[in-house]
């Protein structure tokens, strides 16, 4: 028989800030999904009234005027330095067409003086050199195997620079011995560059193991293009030495991405422990292919094609391949794409994908540019436009080690993360941040629908946070009934949940004034 889930509707009074009697009703697990499209069905009707042209009166009967004492909103804590988030002087509360808002918004104002320039840079140095949460993040072995590590590159880079000099003039680059200095010189600049390429990328950290398939279509689409900047200084040799250097930077890029990914992707695969067995023979495959790719490019450079058109279908294989080889890779842990996927499916089918489906219906390449609909662990400041609108949900949210909000001026979901804050909270803060998109989404569709019907006349609709407190409120009634549900649904098909795997921010509320 299926588990049954209490579904808690509780109310806060408005002005005084009391709770109300809490009511209890209880949903079966297969009933998840009708209780969801019921819920949407109630979100789109509150939103078609919300946007009507004539009035926009929120849900909410009224919003506290008095804010917090001397008005501070909350504390905020990133990475050890803290916050204090203050209602601006200009923020007197004022009435405007039948609605209580807060006119100045809110502003932050640090609670410690700014770091000294020396510590600034030693944090800057730490975010390249060290993985994130050192010491606590590896184990007491690391640190002495590093600094030998280092000791090894540093006269293995050295060395390199006198074999260098000594190949180029065995293979009779010049016999003078300034020339050949000269041409050792600006190799090693352009492999000098290619290694800082690749420790300034290693800065991604963490993104190596949840995005590592991601990571790595885009680190094959970086090789490719470093190769083609290489093929470019033929036409160009006055620009060789940068156009080189530029070129191994790209590239050194591309190795760090397919180093930092290659474990993980073999250790998917790997039944028991032979790990170490399944890499060897993975490499060795490649070494094979590799050495068959380049005894078939040396029979066709003899009849000298066309160098564009060979790139260019060389290039098509090369990228074509990458795709189905991070796509074919199947991963049991639910990183943000796949926890999308899941969380998405759920919504829409009262179901968790497999993790075959899952897999395959996950997002390969993310352009920069791409907008990303949810934020996980964000700041205050990012996520609410007004005071009164943070007043307003704050009481949903008081059982809670989170707060879920979305701000219409950036089209974004945000969970904010409170700092009692569990790794189980901060997965809830994203099933519960993705449920409300849902509802979101549901309500930009009738929004659109009004301003069809509205075409021909005056329209202008310019939502604040207060506008979707209905939605919220609706989003903590299925989150409450159906986060149980969800992850015993994943936890059936194999999927394994961590919250590292999602990156949430390193922002945690650290202090909610009472009102």
């Amino acid at each position: 028989m299926a588990p049954a889930m209490g579904l808690k509707r509780s109310a806060a009074a408005a002005g005084a800030g009391a709770a109300a009697a809490a009511q209890t009703v209880t949903l079966s697990a297969p009933a998840v999904r009708d209780a969801v499209r019921a819920a949407v069905r109630e979100a789109e009707a509150t939103a078609a009234k919300a946007t009507a042209p004539a009035a926009r009166v929120p849900a909410t009967a009224a919003v506290p005027v008095e804010i917090a004492r001397d008005g501070v909103l909350c504390l905020e804590e990133v990475d050890g330095r803290r916050w204090s988030y203050v209602v601006d002087a200009a923020g007197a509360a004022v009435k405007a067409k039948g609605r209580a808002s807060v006119g100045g918004a809110f502003k932050a104002v640090p609670l410690q003086s700014p770091l000294p320039p020396v510590e600034e840079i030693m944090s800057f140095i730490r975010s390249y050199v060290v993985p994130e949460g050192f010491p606590e993040s590896v184990t007491p072995s690391y640190v002495p195997y590093m600094t030998w590590r280092a000791m090894k590159h540093f006269f293995g880079g050295a060395m390199g620079v006198f074999t260098t000099r000594t190949l180029l003039n065995s293979v009779g680059v010049s016999q003078s011995r300034a020339a050949s200095g000269a041409v050792a010189i600006n190799w090693i600049l352009k492999d000098g560059a290619g290694r800082v390429g690749k420790m300034l990328f290693a800065r991604q950290g963490k993104k190596f193991d949840y995005d590592l398939k991601q990571l790595r279509f885009s680190g094959d689409l970086l090789m490719e293009l470093g190769a083609g900047i290489e093929l470019a200084t033929a036409a160009f040799p006055q620009l060789f030495l940068p156009m080189a250097c530029i070129a191994n930077v790209v590239k050194n890029v591309a190795a760090v991405t397919s180093t930092s990914t290659r474990t993980p992707i073999y250790k998917a695969y790997a039944k028991g422990e032979n790990i170490g067995d399944v890499t060897a023979k993975g490499e060795s495959v490649g070494n094979i292919a590799d050495l068959l790719g380049t005894g078939m490019s040396i029979l066709i450079s003899k009849s000298n094609p066309s160098l564009v058109t060979s790139f260019a279908v060389l290039s098509c294989g090369y990228l074509l391949s990458s795709y189905h080889e991070v796509r074919s890779v199947v991963l049991n842990t639910l990183n943000r794409a796949r926890f999308t996927v899941a969380v998405d499916s759920f919504i829409r089918t009262g179901y968790v994908p497999s993790l075959k489906d899952g897999n395959s219906q996950e997002t390969i390449f993310n352009p920069p540019w791409r907008h990303e609909p949810v934020a996980i662990g964000s700041r205050f400041g990012e996520a609410f436009q007004e005071p009164a609108s943070f007043i307003a949900i704050k009481p949903l949210f008081e059982d809670e080690r989170y707060i879920v909000t979305y701000n219409p001026t950036k089209d974004k979901v945000y969970a904010l993360l409170k700092d009692q804050a569990k790794p189980d909270d901060i997965l809830k803060a994203a099933f519960h941040a993705h449920v409300l998109l849902h509802f979101i989404n549901a309500s930009h569709a009738n929004l659109n629908a009004q301003k069809r019907i509205n075409s021909n006349r005056s329209y202008q609709y310019n939502p604040l946070n207060m506008d979707f407190v209905p939605h919220i409120e609706e989003s903590c009634k299925i989150v409450m009934s159906s986060y149980g549900v969800f992850k015993k649904k994943a936890r059936e098909q194999g999927w394994i949940m961590s919250e590292s795997l999602l990156n949430p921010g390193r922002a945690r509320l650290c202090g909610v004034v009472p009102q």
